[in-house]
């Protein structure tokens, strides 16, 4: 097998000696047709698939714009050493992009951040090799962070510094604003993931103030998804070995652990978290089983007696493949005749796209109510 150039254009090539003849196959086909034969006939497909980025889809975040919901946008990083943000629109098409990014990895959304005088929008991503966070204003994508805030200062361990996973969550009693950062590597003394308070200095630059140190970690594998409800007060991180480990978002409230779900049923890792609240305490939590190319499904929340039981309502199956990064909303985008009238989840797929799936085709294949 030998890879060539020029040949059949700009796309590189496979040479496969075939019955004494050598035929050519473009490579962007054969891994087209690697992909396909892994996604089940009977998958759910997805309204949208994105144009495909540069390099390696990691992590999405859906941006609602509330005035106009059918102009919401999509993020998702590309995660590489040369690596950028994407703005998609709900077609998948690509309409902004942030480059020179080392190694983006995982991406989160707040809305209504107080800065100065002003309520603004903001993303908020960790830039894995450069030890950082970049805060951006949505929806124009400027900068408002003088350059990142660096976090895990003064680790030592090998990739204790690199950041991956990133909630943000909005504390209801007061209105801050906190990102709860998780990394490559980390110790297993109940320390794993750091939270800042994201602080206005003044001078309308975004910084970062340290304000805990908590999370187990079984040290198998790694902590890359993180995800808070704001509304219920509570963040859940993705144990990818053992299961979903679940605290108090508010710091405020002490460093127990609450819960530890989806322990058993995955093929392998467990990776992206995402919440669809379809109510102040109603919803589903979805956690990709990524070697399975499933996507299990458990309660929001438990009984009286047991809040903290998440109890699995089922598995679904996608058209994703190896899938990482998720993210849904309930929330009608578009009018009636929209697909995603009913909200949207978004989940990656390892052909460097993004699937946007209509939330209710997934209800209805859970048979849940949406």
């Amino acid at each position: 097998m030998v890879e060539s150039v020029d040949m059949f254009g700009r796309w590189p090539v496979l040479l496969l000696l075939t019955f004494g003849c050598i035929v050519a196959i473009p490579c962007e086909f054969a891994a087209a047709q690697s992909i396909a034969t892994k996604v089940a006939p009977q998958a759910i497909k997805p309204s949208v698939i994105t144009q495909k980025v540069k390099h390696d889809t990691d992590d999405p975040a859906i941006w609602i714009n509330h005035e106009k919901p059918e102009e919401s946008l999509v993020l998702g990083t590309d995660k590489d050493a040369d690596g950028a943000i994407y703005a998609f629109d709900l077609r998948g098409k690509v309409v902004a992009r942030i480059e020179d990014m080392r190694r983006p990895n995982n991406v989160d959304i707040e809305y209504r951040y107080r800065l100065g005088d002003d309520l603004v929008d903001i993303a908020v991503v960790t830039e894995r090799h450069e030890n950082r966070l970049r805060v951006f204003r949505l929806p124009d994508l400027q900068p408002i962070d003088d350059g990142g805030i660096e976090v895990f200062v003064g680790e030592t361990g090998e990739d204790f510094r690199a950041p991956m996973g990133i909630a943000i969550y909005r504390r209801s009693s007061d209105g801050s604003v906190f990102a709860i950062v998780g990394r490559k590597s980390g110790p297993t003394d109940g320390s794993y993931l750091w939270q800042y308070e994201l602080v206005d200095d003044g001078d309308g630059v975004v910084r970062g103030k340290l304000v805990r140190k908590f999370g187990k970690f079984s040290g198998r594998g790694e902590i890359e998804a993180v995800m808070a409800d704001d509304s219920l007060g509570y963040v859940y991180y993705s144990d990818e070995a053992v299961g979903i480990r679940k605290y108090y978002a508010d710091p405020s409230r002490g460093d127990e652990q609450l819960a530890v779900f989806g322990t058993d049923g995955f093929m392998e890792d467990r990776e992206g978290i995402a919440l669809i609240a379809t109510g102040p305490t109603s919803g589903h939590i979805l956690v990709s089983d990524q070697q399975a190319n499933l996507f299990h499904v458990f309660t929001r929340c438990g009984s009286k007696s047991q809040p903290h039981q998440h109890s699995r309502i089922g598995v679904v199956r996608l058209s994703t493949v190896e899938s990482d990064g998720c993210d849904a909303t309930s929330v009608s985008l578009g009018g009636r005749d929209s697909a995603f009238s009913s909200g949207l989840f978004v989940a990656m797929s390892d052909d460097q796209t993004f699937h946007f799936y209509a939330w209710q085709n997934i209800a209805d294949a859970l048979g849940i109510k949406r």
